[in-house]
């Protein structure tokens, strides 16, 4: 398994939550594979976590058919099918060490409607990232993250300054790139 450390490109790296296992969205693999086609041609590197067999595979197969970067942080049960041969991964065996890397690495986390596995995930690393400030973006689809954006509105806003930079809620594909963009510019 390789180390290649995607900081080293051009482009912004984005931490990517979404999964294609377990009860969820039905249209979630059109949603990742949308989605890592608009990063991809958008020149985002994209950071992937592969945890108990989970992974967003219709996302890192789509970016990398319009040669975007993909890396995937995982843990020691990755098998990677043939469509992702030659894609840099990072055996991680303790699941808190994962999610601070993924933390530590990525500039912005983005969360895409999918299984409870991936919805804790996301809040793992951010959590593992305190103090490193990492904006999050959630695809709110189908009202997948309307909780949390009620959560974002009526907790969030007076417990965390800066919240509403730091927290982004996006309705399309193409509105979740506009966020992308928006919260990194804001990191400058």
């Amino acid at each position: 398994m390789s180390t290649t450390d995607l900081s080293s490109k051009p482009g912004p790296v984005i931490g990517i939550f979404a999964s294609d296992k377990g009860p969820g969205d039905p249209e979630r693999a059109s949603l990742m594979s949308q989605t890592g086609t608009l990063l991809a041609r958008r020149g985002a590197q994209l950071l992937c976590l592969w945890e108990g067999g989970a992974a967003p595979l219709p996302l890192m197969t789509a970016a990398r058919q319009v040669g975007g970067a993909v890396a995937i942080i995982a843990d020691e049960d990755v098998a990677l099918p043939p469509t992702l041969a030659g894609v840099p991964v990072r055996v991680v065996p303790d699941r808190t060490a994962r999610h601070a890397l993924m933390a530590a690495e990525a500039q912005v986390l983005v969360a895409l409607p999918g299984s409870l596995g991936s919805g804790t995930a996301l809040f793992g690393s951010w959590a593992a990232g305190k103090g490193r400030g990492r904006p999050v973006v959630m695809l709110n689809r189908h009202k997948a993250f309307e909780v949390m954006k009620g959560f974002a509105g009526d907790v969030l806003s007076h417990a965390v300054s800066g919240h509403d930079r730091n927290v982004q809620f996006a309705d399309t594909v193409e509105d979740l790139w506009n966020k992308v963009s928006w919260v990194l510019e804001q990191q400058r």
